[in-house]
């Protein structure tokens, strides 16, 4: 599929598509959407990057045009606030005049105006579970006319412990429904969802989840722990573009902050314990350029969907070696090449081979002296103009010429869980991050058993 254009979908959303430049489907979107159209129910793994934000959008705008009956017809779930503002966002920028806005219904905002939106009508809401399993548990509305329904993230919402929420939700909504659900992963908690929940789903695979995009070239250097914070300094001073910190603890975010900033390298922080309008303030000031250097945790970073990250910087060694690859994931998208350097101590040189050798990957090993002879920044990146982002925009647009090794006709195995040394209490352990990027172009082609995965182009 070379266009949206080829899509057997309505002129109004050709016309919309159109009208904010979205012309080539990525292959997320050219595999999933015709399925999805035909009403089937559908279970993908893909990770963040891969434009399945409108593979999911563009079905549930054309149910809407089809039924435009009253009631609320589509549910989207999502694990995060930031991730669910961002779907509305783009759902509202193609919706045009002809569908009526989403619904947010998320914890840490005004719940008169979530419960306003749907009291005018809303016929499509992007939820979190907690929140909307509390609304529901008031009563303070119904989904006897929900269409279809989406799952985006599963995995990462079982990670947030929302399984019992899901199943509360999932179990008033009607039998006769759409479902369609995107996991980065698929473990056994998300293959027993799919089991009570989809029927007959046409099953997708986009590419490894343990493998960082070719494109990005990663480093690691060794470095004495009282050395760590002036070495973080000069890698922040050498790169001009935009660079994405990850540290491990919400007191570390907060100290790494305020000392850069202190050092003139203008910087800001999310997680846990920030408010949501202290987190969406510093989000948008990352994606705008008024800030080049964000801060977070791997929890608190699921929300983060930035283009043009020229850097990231591991200042921590993550606690899980699925981690790296979410992290890493943050830069080098849209066709562009990224860098990522990781920290690490003379005592955490065996962590580093067993992460190498988990991932099945080489990092570039350097010490803090020879970081003038590191070729940074990378060519071609330089400091962002302000813009404002939506989401998945530029997946819509890209031909992604990444290198891609197609799956095999088995389910993408599960997690891996080679623990990294981590003396903390189990309340302050992180939880996993996400999002690498698309693949290289590729064709579906369809396997028994109504499976269909992605091949490479020869």
């Amino acid at each position: 599929m070379q266009s949206f254009t080829d899509l057997p979908i309505s002129a109004y959303t050709k016309e919309r598509l159109a009208s904010v430049k979205f012309t080539t489907p990525t292959p997320v979107q050219a595999a999933a959407i015709p399925q999805a159209l035909e009403g089937k129910d559908l279970l993908a793994t893909a990770q963040t990057g891969t434009g399945k934000t409108l593979a999911f959008l563009i079905p549930v705008m054309e149910k809407l045009l089809q039924n435009p009956g009253p009631g609320i017809a589509a549910l989207v779930l999502v694990p995060t606030r930031e991730l669910a503002m961002q779907v509305v966002d783009q759902y509202n920028v193609l919706r045009g005049k002809h569908l009526g806005p989403a619904a947010l219904v998320v914890g840490g905002l005004s719940e008169h105006g979530q419960l306003s939106a749907i009291r005018k009508g809303a016929r499509l809401i992007v939820a979190t579970p907690g929140r909307l399993e509390d609304y529901l548990d008031r009563r303070l509305f119904t989904f006897r006319d929900l269409r279809i329904l989406v799952l985006d993230e599963a995995d990462r919402m079982l990670d947030m412990g929302f399984l019992p929420a899901i199943r509360r939700i999932a179990s008033i909504l009607p039998k006769e429904r759409q479902t369609l659900l995107f996991s980065a992963t698929l473990e056994s908690s998300v293959v027993h969802l799919v089991k009570d929940y989809l029927r007959n789903p046409v099953r997708l695979a986009f590419g490894s989840t343990l493998k960082p995009a070719e494109n990005v070239r990663m480093q690691a250097f060794e470095v004495a722990a009282d050395e760590k914070h002036k070495l973080l300094t000069r890698l922040l001073v050498k790169e001009t573009g935009r660079c994405l910190v990850f540290a491990r603890t919400k007191r570390l975010t907060d100290r790494l902050t305020k000392s850069l900033n202190r050092d003139g390298i203008s910087a800001a922080m999310i997680h846990g314990d920030r408010s949501q309008s202290q987190r969406t303030s510093a989000l948008t000031a990352f994606q705008q350029g008024r800030i080049r250097v964000l801060i977070a945790t791997d929890l608190a970073s699921r929300g983060i969907h930035v283009q043009d990250i020229a850097h990231v910087i591991n200042y921590d060694l993550p606690e899980l070696a699925e981690n790296f690859i979410h992290r890493v994931g943050r830069t080098g998208r849209a066709g562009k090449h990224g860098v990522a350097s990781t920290l690490f101590t003379r005592d955490q040189r065996s962590d580093i081979f067993n992460l190498e050798r988990t991932l099945g990957l080489k990092m570039e090993r350097l010490r803090a002296g020879e970081l003038d002879s590191a070729s940074m920044p990378v060519a071609g990146l330089a400091t962002p103009a302000p813009t404002r982002d939506h989401g998945n925009r530029a997946h819509a647009t890209l031909h992604a010429d990444r290198s891609f090794s197609p799956s095999s006709n088995a389910p993408l195995s599960g997690r891996s869980t080679t623990p990294f040394r981590d003396n903390r209490p189990d309340h302050e352990r992180l939880r996993n991050d996400n999002g690498t990027a698309a693949p290289r172009r590729a064709q579906v082609i369809a396997l028994p058993g109504e499976v269909l995965q992605l091949q490479t182009q020869t």
